[in-house]
């Protein structure tokens, strides 16, 4: 079984080709840093009009690396939603045009459960598992019980952790992308310690409620005023102290992961409590899952309670298609076909009673 995957949400135009076996025939990603660096962030109607251009492209490349043709093909999966709805329109139709044309099933993919079900093409993870879906438009806890089976148990109430990132990258002068140049330039601290002491820093929610294990929910807004606040009190001629960013980045990501770790210790006791597995699984997904300090704590975290922390290779961190071919793999396994009538959706949460 081979499924075509496409994804276009947001800023990358992706095709990948993915088999039962988890095998990845190619996977490929453009991306569209260079039109939307001089806008500090992306531009919906830019990124539309760059699926547009290359998708075709992307496609027929990963059907050449995958040394496959369209009758080889058991279905397509395409990303419907949740985002830039022009993006998300671009590569539904184009999905859903190649299974008209070749008579093939066609697989409506949630975005966000294409990072959720990474793990399971990574690392072949059992449900049920505790995920934090950490990127640039969600913060959220879910447990995933199943191929469209989802609890949501927190979110964010304002900022996701990689729009903080990014947010917070503009604010020290950083350039676009603003997630991996906070982690590269808090990599040039000497002295974390020193420059959480040097550089304080909020870590919202974290004393609310402490020992409330359904207390999971999520906010950064404050965390990217805070660090506003210490740049407005550096001098202001000429560019920003490196070493003085240097050490503000690391703090700032060390808050980040301060907030995160106190959640999975939440997750992890409610989750034992509830579903009573002893070894429980964290799987971290989203492009926030690529930086290497939340990585290092987040483990740590779950090592304090002898449960086992995933976090995809990081080529599979930020959006791709591979993802969401495989997660079209997992629907069209179970049946879970959908019409060429499906409506792309802006939004598109996975726990639906939520």
């Amino acid at each position: 079984m081979k499924i075509l995957g496409i994804e276009t949400s947001c800023d990358e135009t992706a095709a990948a080709i993915v088999d039962e076996n988890g095998t990845i025939l190619s996977n490929l990603v453009l991306s569209q840093l260079d039109e939307h660096r001089a806008f500090g962030g992306v531009v919906p109607e830019i990124a539309a009009r760059a699926h547009a251009d290359h998708l075709h492209t992307l496609i027929k490349g990963a059907m050449d690396d995958a040394g496959v043709c369209f009758s080889d093909l058991d279905g397509v999966a395409a990303t419907c939603g949740p985002g830039l709805i022009g993006g998300v329109m671009v590569g539904m139709v184009a999905g859903k045009a190649i299974a008209a044309a070749h008579d093939l099933p066609f697989i409506a993919v949630n975005h966000l459960e294409g990072h959720a079900l990474t793990a399971r093409l990574s690392d072949n993870v059992s449900f049920p598992y505790i995920l934090f879906l950490v990127s640039g438009g969600h913060t959220q806890i879910l447990i995933a019980e199943g191929v469209d089976r989802y609890k949501l148990w927190g979110t964010t109430i304002d900022d996701a952790a990689g729009e903080c990132f990014d947010k917070a990258a503009k604010i020290m002068g950083l350039p676009y992308p603003g997630g991996p140049n906070v982690q590269k330039i808090a990599e040039e601290c000497t002295d974390a310690q020193a420059a959480q002491e040097r550089f304080p820093l909020p870590r919202p929610l974290i004393e609310r409620n402490k020992q409330d294990l359904t207390a999971l929910d999520f906010s950064f807004s404050g965390l990217k005023t805070a660090v506003r606040t210490h740049v407005d009190k550096m001098p202001d001629e000429g560019d920003l102290d490196r070493s003085a960013i240097a050490d503000l980045a690391c703090a700032f990501q060390t808050a980040v992961a301060d907030v995160l770790a106190d959640r999975a210790r939440r997750a992890l006791q409610r989750f034992t409590q509830e579903y009573g597995v002893t070894n429980p699984v964290v799987v971290i997904a989203g492009g926030v899952a690529a930086n290497s300090e939340i990585r290092a704590r987040l483990s740590e975290e779950c090592q304090k309670y002898d449960a086992q922390m995933i976090a995809p290779p990081l080529k599979l961190c930020g959006d791709n298609a591979a993802m969401i071919a495989w997660a079209g793999l997992e629907r069209l396994r179970l049946g879970m076909v959908d019409g060429l009538d499906f409506k792309a959706r802006p939004r598109w949460p996975l726990d639906q009673s939520a």
